[in-house]
């Protein structure tokens, strides 16, 4: 499988990670919309909403609502949305959630300032 998320898994590609445990790790999107734009994915490869089971996406939002919480308190953005996109619009075939903060005034940090914020 040449699965991008897979190999971020299994450490064969480095990941701006700031958060795991034994089901999912949480780490910062290398393309982010936003300042924090974090993906929280399943270390178990699953497609999408269909294929995923229901206890690995409740750990995945328990996760996510975790995170809300730093990220807003951390990098103080004025809203967070959760996105996760299914068949033609999935970009990598790997189940994953986004985290986009939301700024009125636009923030600009690098990559690795927000990462040693989060971490």
């Amino acid at each position: 499988m040449n699965c991008i998320f897979c190999k971020i898994i299994k450490g064969e590609i480095n990941a701006y990670k700031i958060y795991e445990d034994d089901i999912a790790i949480a780490f910062l999107d290398i393309n982010p919309d936003s300042m924090g734009h974090t993906l929280i994915i399943p270390k178990k490869h699953f497609q999408d909403l269909d294929d995923i089971d229901v206890n690995t996406l409740n750990h995945i939002f328990k996760i996510a609502k975790k995170l809300k919480q730093k990220i807003e308190n951390t990098l103080n953005c004025d809203g967070l949305t959760l996105i996760q996109n299914n068949g033609s619009i999935q970009e990598v075939k790997h189940f994953h959630l986004h985290l986009k903060p939301f700024y009125i005034n636009k923030k600009d940090k690098s990559l690795e300032e927000v990462y040693q914020l989060l971490k």
